[in-house]
């Protein structure tokens, strides 16, 4: 069996994750270590493929792409400017308010919508094109809505965003070669 961390918390479903830290699995506090190996052992070959891709991309990545800490730093101030203004433009279009933002650069997620409101965001989106960083700013607002990614919360993507398929396309095909430059 291949390693991998897990991550308990109050959610209904087991989801895997392949990031730079290696393969994390999102699962209910009840699921038994039977149920997540035997989901292992059925996404295995895509999970190795996933490892083996961003492996190869890190590997890729010249020492000279990698963003030093005064760049993320810059990022960090240019991200506290920018993303609070595209939140506050859309959330009275997705029809939410919010807690707290907050800026961070993190090595495998994007943005994230806490059950109090509070809004998370990558420093890193400063490095995708502006349609990137809205597509994540109205999926975190719609999770205020609904704190899942069922059909109902999709379609209050669209109904917002109706290119996110595009923009969130784009972030899958370049995100990890974004998430690469991180250091440390």
């Amino acid at each position: 069996m291949m390693d991998y961390r897990v991550i308990k918390s109050n959610r209904k479903t087991i989801a895997i994750q392949v990031t730079g830290d290696g393969v994390v699995v999102r699962a209910p506090y009840c699921a038994t270590k039977a149920e997540i190996e035997r989901l292992l052992r059925k996404h295995e070959d895509w999970i190795r493929k996933k490892l083996a891709q961003m492996e190869a991309e890190q590997r890729n990545q010249p020492a000279a792409d990698r963003l030093s800490a005064e760049e993320i730093r810059a990022l960090a101030e240019q991200a506290v400017k920018v993303i609070p203004e595209r939140v506050k433009h859309f959330a009275p279009l997705v029809g939410v308010t919010y807690g707290r933002i907050t800026i961070r650069n993190q090595r495998t997620r994007w943005g994230s919508c806490s059950a109090k409101g509070n809004l998370n965001f990558n420093c890193l989106l400063m490095l995708a094109p502006p349609e990137v960083l809205d597509s994540v700013v109205v999926h975190e607002l719609c999770h205020r809505k609904e704190m899942n990614h069922s059909k109902a919360f999709y379609d209050e993507i669209y109904r917002v965003f109706p290119d996110y398929d595009k923009w969130n396309g784009w972030l899958k095909e370049h995100g990890n070669a974004l998430m690469a430059r991180m250091t440390g």
